[in-house]
């Protein structure tokens, strides 16, 4: 079989089935050979050297990609697709070093709104090193009729105002700062919107991601997604294949309808499946919630200090009994060491298979446990990037041991990367960046004996590690600018991406021209 992996040789690409594409080279090398990779029917038949003559002939199709590098299509192994395709229009908070410059950026939307109807919306607030407290007064001043939710970057907490709280059925709440359970609530009241309007957000931000390189993703929006994805494939939504997944609300309708990881919904023309049964069973880093062996520095003894269980362990094993003896693999987030531990308990004991979701404070002790059970570590890589600084000081004495990627991978653990999204933005080459570099915005790299390869990064970033472009295979392909083996490590992050294939079929082409036109 004729096979090119990632990292080993790099080839180029000439000739795409009814696409050609040139000017790839194999391992960075100028005068490399160039090969056409000859598609039929979604699947890649034939692979062998260029024919300098097709960009001549100006065949229908044929078109020229102006250089770049084949690859086996991206995977991002952790969205919440809903709510990454709102972000954009929610007011961004990323930048808001407290509680009072959030307000000044909420003020200034609201300011400058033309109808000022209907609810506002932020994302990305980060407080665990805010100075002072977010509380539902502050938004009162600025916005006292029109409901304001805020939600944080880690998706585990939520901000409202008075009339946000009234709205959403917590009234009552003596802060309007909602944490896990209770901000879960506010994200499925925010997500009731338009099917139409949702659809149409979703198809373009796949469009968005496809034009990175991503034929994958798993979508873990904490709604019932099978009817969501059936609709959107059906109205047009094409530029991805989405792996679902169901959390314990849904867990007994997925079996009453025969629902099985890996199983392909009707009417998708393949490209939905079943993914896995999520379950949440701790809290953040940001919101001072994950589950850790430790408590948080400067917290009032109680039960909170150690961080939250949403999920207690009895419950955990009883829920990951019933979806493994119905087919359904397990992706089980756990941030804190406490719930990692607990998480793989639940998982030894029960057989299931799977990811934990995350898995960023892991003891020594537990990380070989995670190839003994055959458990992926879902990972997100910008995450540690994001989330250095509160880390050194929520968890300090313990980076050591965050975010340990090189730690998993030498103790036989298989990776898997994503980005969370709205969390981190939705391009594998930010999470392949950190992943490397362990490094951002020109800061020393952080724990950089934790960096992985690029090859393991680019492995741990497709549908699976032996995910390679060979004859066989399915043509989901992605043609890139810089051979990333060879580039500077700091160019990964902004990688060009000059063709992106699903099954044969052009999904982006971001710089692609037809040939002699």
């Amino acid at each position: 079989m004729t096979e090119h992996r990632p990292g080993t040789d790099g080839d180029l690409v000439t000739t795409i089935a009814d696409v050609h594409l040139s000017g790839p080279r194999r391992g960075g090398s100028s005068d490399a050979e160039r090969v056409d990779v000859l598609l039929e029917d979604g699947s890649i038949v034939a692979i062998r050297p260029a024919d300098p003559e097709v960009l001549l002939r100006s065949d229908p199709g044929v078109l020229d990609g102006g250089g770049g590098y084949l690859l086996p299509g991206l995977w991002d192994h952790h969205v919440h697709f809903t709510q990454w395709a709102r972000t954009a229009r929610r007011v961004d908070l990323s930048s808001a070093a407290s509680a009072a410059e959030a307000v000044e950026l909420v003020a200034e939307r609201i300011a400058h709104e033309a109808d000022g109807d209907g609810w506002v919306e932020g994302a990305r607030f980060r407080d665990a090193l805010w100075p002072d407290t977010p509380t539902f007064a502050l938004l009162d001043a600025i916005s006292p009729d029109r409901e304001v939710v805020l939600v944080s970057a880690d998706l585990h907490c939520c901000w409202l105002n008075s009339a946000a709280l009234r709205a959403t059925g917590f009234a009552d709440h003596p802060t309007g700062l909602l944490r896990e359970e209770e901000s879960f609530a506010v994200l499925k009241q925010l997500d009731q919107v338009a099917d139409e309007l949702s659809d149409r957000w979703v198809d373009a931000a796949a469009d968005q991601a496809a034009s990175r390189g991503v034929v994958g993703v798993v979508d873990l929006e904490m709604r019932w997604n099978a009817a969501d994805w059936v609709r959107r494939v059906g109205n047009g939504t094409r530029a991805l294949r989405i792996s679902f997944g169901v959390y314990a609300e849904h867990l007994e309708r997925a079996i009453d309808a025969g629902l099985v990881t890996g199983g392909v919904l009707a009417g998708t023309d393949g490209l939905v499946q079943v993914g896995p049964f999520k379950v949440i069973t701790d809290g953040s880093l940001n919101t001072r919630t994950a589950c850790c062996e430790a408590p948080y520095p400067g917290s009032a003894p109680g039960t909170d200090a150690h961080g939250m269980l949403n999920v207690p362990p009895e419950r955990l094993t009883a829920l990951l009994t019933l979806a493994t003896a119905n087919g359904l693999h397990c992706a089980v987030h756990a941030i804190g060491d406490r719930a990692n531990t607990l998480a793989l308990d639940a998982i030894e004991t029960t057989g299931a298979r799977g990811t934990i979701e995350h898995a960023q404070l892991l003891r020594a002790s537990d990380l070989e446990r995670f190839a003994r059970t055959g458990t992926a570590a879902s990972v997100q890589p910008e995450h540690a990037m994001d989330d250095r600084d509160v880390a050194e000081v929520h968890w300090a004495g313990r980076t050591d041991r965050a975010f340990v990627l090189r730690s998993l991978l030498d103790a036989g653990a298989t990776l898997r990367l994503g980005s969370d999204a709205p969390v981190a933005p939705l391009d594998p080459w930010v999470s392949i960046a950190a992943a490397v570099t362990r490094s951002r915005d020109g800061r020393e790299a952080w724990h950089g004996e934790q960096a992985i390869t690029v090859e393991e990064a680019l492995a741990a970033s497709t549908r699976g590690d032996d995910d390679v472009v060979a004859v066989g295979r399915p043509a989901d392909l992605v043609v890139v600018g810089f051979d990333p083996f060879s580039c500077a490590p700091e160019a990964l992050r902004t990688m060009p991406v000059r063709a992106t294939m699903l099954g044969g079929r052009l999904t982006a082409a971001p710089s692609v021209h037809p040939a002699g036109g």
